[in-house]
């Protein structure tokens, strides 16, 4: 399938938060736990990370929710001042309990759940979630949803749909309380998005969203896994869930961050993503490069213009020169890949933060390219 980027007016290119505007398309790394796995706040801000996405569901078993406020809160906690948006925790219900019911249950009225190890039971409704986001400080509050496979029987995706349409209206009317009590104006507030589910349904996606759309959001997302069973991005059905949210409305293809998939979605209008991969990638040695700064390549269909560097071949172990000629990050700037290659197979910690450095730098380019190429074309 063919897609153009004036398919869709990129309009609005930005979105404004109570701690800076986010330009389209964003890239978020997950800090999951609070942080971003080997390294810290000024790295990220170096690599022209504009906002980070970690989970409320997490956060609340560690640190802890009374952690996090005695800490002041996730900015703070962290040292990251510039915008932060917390997913609900769907993704990660369904992660634990749809895959393994021993870890708890999903009702009408929330999610219960004994993570691993824990010594006890977690409870979490919609309700409870939104709280939870806005007393952490969320410049963006995620509503909680039920999430499904895109292969999931109709009847479990019906039962999905009604429940998160159901949970987005508690989650709206919690936020909209709390707004009014704590007095929040429309610059300090943060901002709340609903999440459209439905599977690979299309009748049960277009109802979904128009329910999210009564209801009333400030963004939405994309629910469910975004991969098929062979791991092929969802294109059909991402393309259709786009289509039903009004343009004026930025969407988050929520987990998408796999470079290829990046630039598809964003293609078929969306302007917001999260992953963990690139920096997971860099960790495990697996080191993305840039093959070109033209940004026509991004959009067309073939994909010679990323490279996969496996630091740990011996092909690198005497290789002077940098990751990318390409790319500015402190990595490419100050040292050589046979150095990367010395650190990986000594398992230093230095090589985690080198690697991902330059993945989130290369995310950032990414992103960067298709604003400019977006832009020359609708000008």
């Amino acid at each position: 399938m063919r897609h153009n980027l004036t398919m869709f007016d990129r309009n609005p290119a930005e979105l404004k938060l109570a701690r800076g505007k986010l330009k389209f398309p964003v890239f978020m790394p997950d800090a999951t736990f609070g942080y971003v796995r080997a390294v810290e706040s000024s790295d990220l801000e170096a690599a022209n990370i504009q906002a980070v996405c970690m989970n409320a569901f997490h956060i609340m078993q560690k640190p802890g929710s009374t952690s996090v406020q005695s800490l002041g809160g996730l900015h703070r906690m962290s040292g990251w001042n510039k915008p932060i948006i917390t997913d609900s925790g769907g993704f990660q219900a369904y992660s634990l309990i749809r895959q393994n019911a021993k870890f708890g249950e999903m009702s009408a009225r929330g999610i219960s759940f004994f993570p691993e190890g824990a010594g006890r039971k977690f409870n979490l409704t919609p309700e409870k979630s939104i709280q939870n986001q806005m007393a952490y400080g969320a410049d963006v509050v995620i509503c909680l949803d039920d999430c499904t496979h895109v292969e999931a029987s109709a009847q479990e995706q019906e039962l999905s749909v009604t429940r998160t349409i159901e949970w987005a209206n508690r989650c709206r009317r919690t936020y909209d309380k709390l707004v009014k009590e704590k007095k929040l104006t429309e610059d300090n507030k943060p901002l709340i998005f609903g999440v459209v589910q439905g599977g690979g349904i299309k009748e049960l996606r277009k109802y979904c969203a128009d329910e999210l759309l009564k209801i009333g959001f400030d963004g939405y997302g994309f629910g469910g896994f975004p991969l098929d069973d062979q791991g092929n991005l969802l294109t059909d059905i991402l393309e259709y869930t786009r289509g039903l949210i009004p343009r004026q409305f930025p969407m988050h293809a929520l987990g998408v961050g796999h470079p290829y998939n990046l630039a598809q979605c964003y293609r078929l209008g969306y302007d917001i993503f999260d992953s963990a991969m690139p920096t997971r990638d860099a960790r495990r040695g697996r080191i993305y490069r840039l093959e070109t700064t033209n940004a026509k390549w991004l959009d067309s269909d073939h994909q010679d213009w990323l490279k996969y560097i496996y630091i740990q071949d011996m092909e690198y172990k005497k290789n002077p020169g940098p990751v990318s000629a390409h790319c500015d990050c402190l990595t490419c700037t100050r040292y050589s890949l046979g150095y990367l290659h010395h650190l990986f197979k000594m398992n230093d910690a230095l090589y985690s933060r080198l690697a991902t450095i330059h993945n989130l730098r290369f995310m950032t380019l990414l992103t960067e390219q298709l604003q400019r190429h977006a832009n020359a074309v609708q000008c």
